[in-house]
């Protein structure tokens, strides 16, 4: 991969100029510095068409955007790398980028904010007061790339929340959010949104995991289906990774971060949507993969689409590519228009650029709040250009400042007149697409499930290696202990080490289940799954591989160790095991999905597991239990108690063992001076249905944890108490 080129011939000369040698001059003319724009580009209006033809718009003078050829031929000029290795620069790989484009028309939507306020639910007086957004105001139109950019802390992705209409329930919304004119919220499958961390299933191939996607999101047959997840890998340039594993495996590595994030995009333009959010496009990526990027993206949306996204800072490439920005700080909106009359904004506010500097750095070094503290520690440092500082006011002066200036400014009554015209009239209402039906869904997630458990050692074949060898050592430890009175309680020794290891080690499990649980997160919020669907869908891939472990350890123990040498109870054996490995899979779900960390699960569940062993009733019998708490309903919980009880039910009810010559004891009496077990022959039956209950009941918990949000709320009421806790400690 070769680095980005040095600026072009006009730029360089511009900035060897006279008029560019002060800070004065690039006040003067800001915008000559860092973008030269095309000569002779042609430049269109917006059309509110569903599948708009370039060839019958109209020219307008207030409203433009660029066609998908000039977009293609300037973004793939000598100025900016490739993002495809298969094109290599040059006027043939312009021709072939600017037919890519004209190959699939989007039908973009116009977006408008009006005064959009955000407000957060106050821990402190359980009110709506904090407020997050303050009245900002802008749009987006298709085929453009509009970046909220801000430092930290500043609004950005609550902003670009709030447009999409994915605020959540601790924050409300004020003022108006218009689509294509009419007040409308962007209907399912209409628009695309990408949240900064990437969240994909590394078992997968990029184009298995683009398919999957696209199975879980559309209706329609499966042929069509696969048009466009090539579409969707043509788009975003992952034709090179396709068939790539995306985590990798022994002998290759995974993908790298620029690639994860087109993934992560392409996902979700599988539903071809009008607008696409992105939060953070370039979170984690270097300089290189950070353009080719945003050159794709640039490409994207010279299709039609409209794209909105977020930003914390960017490179003078990088920058030079977006359309509009919107420029916040502390919620407030400091500057909102064309990406190069944002410099001569801060230059009439008496900030101007350096010539030397990224627009974005000197952007976000003037509002900014962070930099204070450095300069304080940094006050008696100067370099050979002067001051260390190249904004001469303290941050909060300078935001006051820019928020004055705009407010004031012609780019503030041009926004304003701009919103006015896009909202009074209303254009074509964009309609909710299809989706695939329950049914579909819950044999996608099951067929899914199915191969990444094939493929990812995490879930089941670790398991199965530990529990083999776990068996062999019980096993081989208990063995030859012969069939007499004395081996009793030998036996029920090995049966309760058996089960309790068994459960035990399907903690190596807990990172798969973590992840699962992650990716059900993320679809769950982009309305690709739901709760019922996952929960069906895991629960029946998971049965053929819990059933392997099961029959595959039980029958290395069971024969090892000399029990009873018949099908049925044999049989028996395995299906307790299988339903304790069962319940312990929800089990284990429901603190995954609680904590989603690896270090609280492993804790969480050695401190059940090991309370559900001491109350199984093998070091003490039930009854001889403290009654509150171990007794009920601590040992009623357990599955260890109805796995070890049904066991050693099935191996001594109905046998017997000779007291002397002539005299014999059965073997329930046997066992029952250390533990306690029924005499009946359909007793372990009972414990068999209450271990399928559990394995049930524990399943419906976990349904109503993700029915009703659990986590979020306990995440509020953890924040609150932490509040409370703080504000406490300052009374005191």
């Amino acid at each position: 991969m070769h680095p980005p080129p040095p600026l072009g011939r006009r730029a360089m000369e511009a900035v060897s100029s006279d008029q560019y040698r002060s800070s004065s001059s690039s006040a003067s003319s800001p915008a000559r510095r860092y973008y030269l724009p095309k000569p002779g580009a042609l430049r269109r209006p917006i059309s509110f068409e569903d599948s708009p033809d370039w060839d019958d718009i109209h020219l307008d003078d207030n409203i433009h955007l660029a066609t998908a050829a000039s977009a293609s031929a300037s973004i793939n000029s000598s100025a900016y790398p490739s993002p495809s290795p298969s094109l290599p620069p040059g006027p043939s790989a312009s021709a072939s980028g600017a037919a890519a484009c004209r190959e699939r028309k989007v039908a973009g939507a116009t977006l408008v904010w009006k005064d959009l306020t955000v407000s957060s639910l106050s821990t402190s007086t359980n009110r709506f007061s904090d407020r997050l957004v303050k009245s900002s105001n802008g749009y987006a139109l298709p085929a453009t790339l509009t970046v909220i950019m801000g430092p930290a802390r500043s609004g950005k992705s609550t902003l670009l929340r709030a447009i999409a209409g994915r605020f959540s329930a601790a924050e409300r919304m004020y003022g108006e959010v218009s689509v294509n004119g009419a007040k409308s919220r962007l209907p399912y499958g209409s628009y695309g949104y990408v949240d900064r961390d990437d969240v994909l299933i590394d078992s997968l191939t990029v184009r298995e995991m683009l398919y999957f996607s696209a199975l879980l999101q559309l209706p329609g047959f499966l042929s069509s289906k696969k048009s466009i997840v090539e579409d969707a890998i043509a788009a975003m340039s992952l034709g090179d990774h396709a068939d790539k594993l995306i985590g990798g495996h022994f002998f290759t590595k995974k993908l790298p971060n620029g690639e994860r994030r087109r993934v992560s995009i392409a996902r979700e333009l599988v539903m071809r949507p009008h607008v696409l959010f992105i939060d953070e496009p370039l979170y984690n990526l270097d300089s290189v993969s950070a353009l080719l990027l945003m050159v794709t993206l640039k490409k994207l949306a010279s299709t039609g689409c409209t794209i909105i996204f977020t930003m914390y800072q960017s490179s003078t490439e990088v920058f030079g590519l977006f359309d509009r920005i919107c420029l916040l700080s502390n919620g407030n909106t400091l500057f909102f228009g064309e990406t190069l009359a944002c410099l001569q904004h801060f230059s009439n506010a008496g900030f101007p650029c350096p010539i030397m500097q990224s627009p974005s750095d000197h952007f976000l070094r003037a509002i900014n709040t962070d930099f204070d503290r450095i300069i304080a520690m940094c006050k008696n440092l100067q370099d050979d250009q002067g001051d260390f500082s190249s904004v001469s006011m303290d941050t909060a002066v300078a935001i006051r400042t820019l928020e004055a200036t705009y407010k004031q400014s012609a780019d503030s009554v041009a926004v304003e007149s701009m919103i006015a015209k896009l909202t009074e009239k209303e254009g074509p209402y964009l309609k909710s697409k299809g989706r695939a039906s329950d049914a579909i869904r819950i044999v996608v997630l099951t067929w899914r499930s199915l191969l990444i458990m094939s493929r990812d050692w995490k879930y089941y074949w670790s398991r199965l290696a530990l529990y083999m060898f776990i068996a062999l050592s019980i096993g081989t430890i208990f063995s030859d202990i012969g069939h007499s009175l004395s081996s009793v309680m030998v036996r029920v020794s090995a049966i309760f080490a058996f089960v309790s290891f068994v459960i035990l080690l399907s903690f190596s499990g807990v990172p798969a289940h973590i992840d699962e649980v992650k990716i059900y997160c993320h679809e769950e919020t982009n309305r690709h799954s739901g709760a019922m669907v996952f929960l069906l869908g895991h629960f029946l891939s998971s049965i053929p591989f819990l059933f392997l472990v099961s029959i595959s350890s039980s029958l290395v123990f069971y024969y090892l160790i000399g029990l009873r040498n018949e099908f049925s109870f044999l049989m028996y054996f395995v299906l307790t095991i299988f339903m304790c490995l069962l319940a312990n899979e929800a089990l284990m779900m429901i603190v995954a999905y609680i904590w989603l960390e690896l270090y609280k699960c492993t804790l969480t569940l050695a401190c059940l597991h090991v309370i559900m062993m001491l109350v199984a009733g093998y070091f003490r019998k039930r009854e001889t239990l403290p009654y509150a708490v171990w007794t009920y309903p601590l040992s009623f919980i357990s599955f260890h108690t109805y796995a070890v009880q049904g066991l050693v039910e099935n191996e001594y009810v109905g046998t017997s063992f000779a007291v002397g010559e002539i005299r014999s004891i059965p073997g329930v009496q046997a066992v029952r001076g250390s533990y306690d077990i029924s005499s009946s022959a359909n007793a372990k039956w009972v414990n068999l249905l209450v271990l399928l209950l559990m394995a049930i009941g524990y399943r419906i918990v976990l349904y109503m944890l993700l029915r009703l949000n659990v986590r979020k709320q306990v995440g509020m009421g953890r924040a609150a108490w932490w509040s409370r806790i703080q504000r406490g400690a300052s009374a005191k």
